[in-house]
């Protein structure tokens, strides 16, 4: 008896219905998600592809060339050339490339292979500043992008370069960049001016500028003026393939515009003559003395009536042309441990005592406010003794004050009136008319009032000279004292003030422009370096104006003050005082403390000494801080034609002792050098 099979319908059609529900799931979840790809989130990824195939390539530009003012190149660029290897153009074999290393390792020195690329080694890899072999860096750049050349040996000189340029054929896949790298022809000459690069932080990038590729200015003219030197970076937007190898431009192509070109107002020949004498002069007294140990000083000279600086020497300084390719991490350690700070400019970052040259701001205020009558004579014993006092309730603290005569003769100057007092730099005069003395100068000039005249001159504020890092100095006042002494001003400390001692510091720059000012009648010039600056193809963008900071004579620059020493007003500086403090500092060279500097001089100077004791960290540490023999800073401060001053120049010499006998004879070198270079009619400005 046959029996049929029973049907199975149900079932097959129960698993159908979950075919087919599973394929609707598959299928929904896969239109579900193409519908984010393609429609809800398509811009995105569609922006995300652009980026993976799009690349802007940053072109480098060219930065601008620094002259000195008769066309002498002071900053350039010139080519270095680079060894590259591109892993993407290495032979195909592994025996062909090792033989490719193996030359090019015995042309350049880097070993075929040593080092290990581990994480670390390849996540901190710096092209042509790592350890590793030639095998380890290919490694790494065919890792990270095989079509883009890696610098495996760097500035390599140009003979090599060509050496290998020939036998690339022999060389696949090696190749040579060449590159633009700051070259310094003067040096050190002008390093304190010109200064250095180094590469580009974060902040340049938005500018299209490259880090580890580009540079920016670390110092000196190159920092100031950075962003008149650096120009812009070119674009090219690329289109790139997976391995990263450029397939086509996909916008024309953006050229870069190379930065301006700048013409300092230094004369390199001027500058030379004025370290040469700076540094003969340190010499010869470390020869004959060689306790003090010389080397610290600063030589600046500019023209009084424009304010162009024509040389600012500052030792010891650096050597820039070691900063070119990279900055050597022991040099710059070396040299930022140097106590002596080779890596400051001294002309507008030291602050110093100013010591007698600050007399010329005693006495324009002394002349100004008619505190005395410049005829009466006021007695200089060699010592005078008043009594200090800080508080209503002091009972004071006797002190002498004594001239620099007293401690080499034990006499004074004797009667001494305004001209024999500024031109023998007679401290007890000084220290009677700015503080005043019973029963001689009862109504003193006073330090509030002499403040006034100190800023006027151009101390206790910064120049404003294209360099950075430039320092203010004190012009102190009894409220300078509370704040940052705690304590109350005294007699004393006027005294000492007004001889340029005690609170009182300057940078030569401002010792520079105090006698500036007063060589040119009262018009204060505003000090620069920058001449002109031109476009890459030598067009003038902006061309050189003197620019009068203020006229003493005729802009109210002296506060007026009641009896309470509140400001009441302000006025100007009479034309007469500053006339007869040129007289007497006419008579310091003719028959005062500058006479023996520059007798059979032909041209008619003036000027003043300064002798500053001082007593900082270095003295202390060598222990010369002894009471009532303290070291000294030697100044001096000229200028010449005394009736038609073409220059101005201040000579400084830390621990230099005598004004007159260690800075003075640096001025006058660097005046005759300067006129001697003004008569020599074949030194015409070189064409650029």
């Amino acid at each position: 008896m046959n029996r049929p099979f029973p049907s199975r319908t149900g079932f097959e059609n129960w698993r159908m219905i979950a075919i087919y529900i599973l394929i609707l799931v598959i299928f929904g979840f896969f239109g579900l998600r193409l519908f984010q790809l393609q429609i809800s989130k398509g811009s995105e990824y569609l922006i995300r592809s652009e980026d993976n195939r799009t690349t802007v390539i940053s072109e480098p530009t060219q930065r601008g060339i620094i002259y000195d003012r008769n066309g002498f190149v002071l900053a350039r660029n010139v080519a270095a050339y680079n060894i590259t290897i591109t892993p993407a153009n290495l032979p195909s074999d592994s025996g062909s490339v090792q033989e490719v290393y193996r030359q090019l390792s015995a042309m350049i020195g880097v070993p075929v292979s040593q080092g290990v690329t581990d994480e670390a080694s390849v996540r901190l890899f710096k092209p042509c500043d790592n350890d590793l072999g030639i095998t380890q860096i290919v490694y790494i750049a065919d890792t990270n992008a095989p079509y883009k050349p890696v610098d495996v040996k760097c500035n390599v000189d140009q003979k090599m370069a060509m050496t290998i340029r020939e036998r690339t054929i022999d060389l696949p896949g090696v190749g040579i960049e060449i590159v633009p790298v700051r070259e310094y022809p003067t040096g050190n000459l002008t390093s304190e001016i010109i200064g250095f690069l180094g590469p580009v932080d974060s902040s340049y990038t938005s500018q299209g500028f490259v880090t580890n590729r580009d540079k920016m200015g670390f110092a000196g003219i190159e920092l100031a003026m950075d962003k008149q030197l650096l120009g812009t970076p070119g674009t090219r937007v690329v289109e790139r393939d997976v391995a990263g190898q450029i397939q086509r431009d996909l916008e024309p192509p953006v050229n870069p515009v190379p930065g301006n070109n700048l013409q300092l107002t230094i004369d390199t020949r001027l500058q030379s003559a004025a370290k040469t004498a700076l540094q003969n002069q340190m010499n010869g007294l470390n020869l004959r003395f060689p306790k003090m140990g010389l080397n610290t000083g600063v030589v600046v000279a500019m023209n009084p009536k424009t304010g162009e600086i024509l040389a600012m020497v500052s030792l010891p300084n650096y050597e820039n042309n070691r900063m070119a390719r990279q900055i050597p991490s022991y040099y710059y350690n070396q040299l930022a441990k140097d106590p002596t700070n080779p890596l400051l400019n001294h002309a507008i970052t030291g602050e110093f005592p100013p010591g007698s040259v600050y007399k010329l701001v005693t006495s324009l205020g002394i002349l100004n406010e008619h505190t005395i009558s410049p005829t009466k004579f006021i007695d200089d014993p060699g010592i005078i003794r008043i009594t200090d006092i800080f508080s209503p309730n002091d009972p004071g603290h006797i002190r002498d004050y004594v001239c620099y005569t007293y401690k080499t003769t034990g006499a004074g100057h004797g009667l001494v009136d305004f001209l024999k007092g500024i031109s023998q730099s007679c401290d007890v005069y000084f220290y009677k008319v700015a503080g005043g003395y019973p029963d001689e100068v009862p109504d003193a000039l006073g330090i509030v009032r002499m403040q006034q005249y100190a800023l006027a001159l151009g101390y206790g504020s910064e120049s404003g000279i294209e360099l950075p890092g430039e320092t203010s100095g004190v012009s102190p006042d009894p409220t300078w004292k509370r704040v940052n002494q705690g304590e109350n001003w005294s007699l004393g400390d006027t005294y000492i003030a007004a001889i340029g001692q005690g609170y009182v510091t300057a940078t030569p720059m401002q010792v520079l422009i105090s006698l500036a000012t007063i060589a040119n009648d009262g018009k204060q010039m505003q000090p620069t370096l920058v001449h002109e600056i031109t476009d890459s193809e030598g067009k003038v963008i902006q061309p050189f104006k003197p620019k009068v900071k203020k006229d003493l004579t005729k802009d109210p620059v002296i506060a007026v003050f009641d009896e309470n020493n509140s400001i009441i007003g302000h006025k100007p500086v009479e034309t007469a005082a500053i006339a007869l403090l040129k007289q007497g500092l006419r008579k310091v060279v003719v028959d005062g403390t500058g006479t023996g500097i520059f007798e059979g001089f032909s041209i008619p100077s003036a000027g003043k000494t300064g002798t500053a004791e001082y007593c900082d960290n270095i003295a202390q540490i060598n222990e010369k801080c002894s009471q009532g023999n303290w070291p000294a800073h030697a100044w001096y401060a000229g200028f010449a034609p005394y009736d038609d001053p073409e220059i101005a120049v201040v000579a400084f010499v830390y621990n230099g002792n005598e004004g007159s006998t260690t800075a003075g004879p640096i001025v006058r070198q660097v005046m005759e050098a300067y006129f001697d270079l003004k008569a020599n009619t074949s030194t015409q400005p070189v064409q650029k």
